[in-house]
């Protein structure tokens, strides 16, 4: 998970979630900070079809929308961020056994390069 500052300039590792928890982890985030929306990566294929993950996230998104329709979710193309984050793993030296034991670390780091790359495309 990645969050902004104010200003959303710069997006920022905040934490890694367990998808079961997800829900309700982020239903206590959005009362105590403001929030304006939750971008979240949309998993598709390299042909830009659906992947098989993409129904687990839809269904997510959904109960949100019902949950809580003051936050919108964005969804926003996540191909190839995890590649892009095991390289920036691999170009900042952590060592080879940390690498392959800390999936967290990736989707941390994929979670920022999403929302940095978002709030790029909206500049």
């Amino acid at each position: 998970m990645a969050v902004t500052d104010p200003l959303q300039i710069i997006a920022n590792a905040l934490t890694t979630i367990d998808t079961k928890d997800l829900f309700d982890f982020l239903s206590l985030y959005v009362q105590k900070e403001k929030v304006e929306r939750i971008i979240i990566g949309k998993p598709l294929q390299l042909n830009a079809n659906p992947s098989e993950n993409f129904l687990r996230v839809e269904n997510f998104v959904n109960r949100w929308k019902n949950a809580h329709p003051e936050v919108p979710i964005v969804y926003y193309d996540e191909r190839f961020t995890s590649v892009m984050a095991q390289r920036v793993i691999l170009q900042s030296g952590v060592k080879k056994k940390t690498r392959r034991e800390n999936k967290g670390l990736v989707d941390e780091i994929s979670a920022t390069i999403i929302l940095q790359d978002y709030m790029s495309s909206r500049r």
